[in-house]
């Protein structure tokens, strides 16, 4: 592969990608596309099951649509020894692989880490399974339901007196990839440093454990289990008080927690200021010390009753008069956002991250997030539409001649 300059707007552009992944790893192919990668999705024959997903565009998969933008594609039967040797051909002129078939399955091909490590020593290459490579059902299928349940978010999402809660919609395989990209590109950069690639064992159910941000510390730290707690924080009071964290409002939720430290103080103090001169703080709060109020450790009745005095509040404010107040006063608080909220968000329509494009297959133009990172005034841009499968197959073997030739050195004219 002929290695091009590397461009500010696209850091990864002088390296190639061979994508085997499906769903649980598109996510990982993606950012690397984002990031400039030339990105090969290679589909089995007939394409990738995930192309009719649902949910359903014109009988295309939505999460198709949005993690498989900006690749090639590239039709291989991995049973068939010919379509294998053509893997191994192109391995040779990559620079990562990524794949998600259950442990050993490669290995039986001939196709595992140490048989393409034999081809080429600099390949980073990343596993992407629901339980990693050596786990005791290392080999076991999981739906995003299970990952969840595995992982622990399922555990924590939801009320204490009713039945756990699934994220609406499916995201296992988001945080997994995004987390198997940062595995690969640390790979990457200890490339750089080495010439020698890497085997990136990533485990779907250890990337939920992140997520739970300090859940797991319960145990080692307290001794507890921590268990649902509906729209309060855990762990934030020693007195057994419910600090809440999503609160109604006009239009629908918000998020705001009475915290404490200097950021805190000033943040439930600006609140009250806020409420002063909108004429809406209760006559018991008007003349309260918050500079001495510590949440972890005041009374259960006191929390509750200022949490009771706040609510009325915030269910005034509709979520943009919320976010706009917080911002301006410099209270720590947020609203709970829809996807129609994130699609009219005015910051993300300023910062340029919409991009449109148009799709082939569907002879419409889609509107993607593209812009999630500037490298100085250089901004990503997603460079191609979904692929259709195979549709590169003429272009990347020509490549792979060209690619031969280079290697032989000058042609004659």
């Amino acid at each position: 592969m002929t290695r091009e300059a590397q461009r500010i707007d696209a850091p990864l552009a002088p390296y190639r990608v061979l994508d085997l992944c499906g769903e649980l790893g598109w996510l990982c192919g993606k950012i690397l596309a984002d990031l400039g990668a030339d990105v090969v999705k290679v589909e089995p024959p007939g394409g990738d099951p995930g192309r009719h997903q649902a949910p359903l565009l014109e009988g295309v998969g939505l999460a198709w649509l949005a993690f498989n933008v900006g690749k090639r594609s590239i039709v291989l039967d991995l049973e068939h020894e010919a379509d294998r040797e053509l893997l191994l051909r192109l391995v040779e002129r990559a620079d990562f692989l990524l794949e998600s078939f259950t442990p050993g399955c490669l290995d039986g091909l001939g196709l595992g880490f140490e048989q393409l490590k034999a081809c080429n020593p600099r390949l980073v290459m990343a596993s992407i399974t629901p339980y990693g490579q050596l786990a005791p059902n290392a080999g076991a299928p999981a739906s995003d339901l299970e990952i969840m349940a595995a992982g622990g978010p399922l555990w924590l999402t939801g009320d204490p007196d009713m039945p756990p809660v699934r994220v609406s919609l499916p995201q296992a395989h988001a945080w997994t990839g995004a987390y198997a990209s940062m595995g690969v590109l640390t790979a990457h950069h200890h490339r750089q440093l080495t010439g020698v690639g890497q085997h990136v064992d990533v485990s779907a159910q250890a990337a939920m454990v992140p997520i739970l941000v300090y859940a797991p510390m319960f145990w080692s730290m307290l001794g507890e289990v921590p268990s649902r707690s509906g729209p309060d924080l855990l762990g934030r009071n020693i007195e057994g008080a419910a600090l809440r964290n999503v609160w109604p409002c006009a239009d629908g939720y918000v998020c705001f927690a009475l915290y404490g430290g200097a950021a805190g103080r000033r943040s439930n103090r600006d609140l009250a200021e806020w409420m002063r001169a909108e004429g809406k703080l209760p006559a018991d709060l008007r003349d309260f010390d918050w500079d001495s109020f510590e949440p972890i450790r005041a009374p259960k009745e006191l929390v509750e009753h200022i949490q009771d005095e706040l609510a009325p509040f915030f269910a005034s404010l509709t979520k943009a008069e919320f976010s706009k107040g917080c911002a301006t006063r410099r209270v720590l608080g947020y609203v709970v956002a829809t996807a129609a909220d994130i699609a009219g968000d005015a910051q993300l329509e300023h910062r340029q991250v919409w991009q449109d494009i148009v799709d082939p297959g569907l002879a419409k133009s889609l509107r993607y997030p593209s812009g999630w990172a500037r490298f100085g005034e250089a901004q990503l841009r997603i460079t191609r539409p979904v692929p259709r499968p195979g549709e590169h197959q003429a272009e990347v073997l020509a490549e792979l001649e060209l690619a031969e030739l280079e290697l032989e050195g000058p042609q004659p004219a």
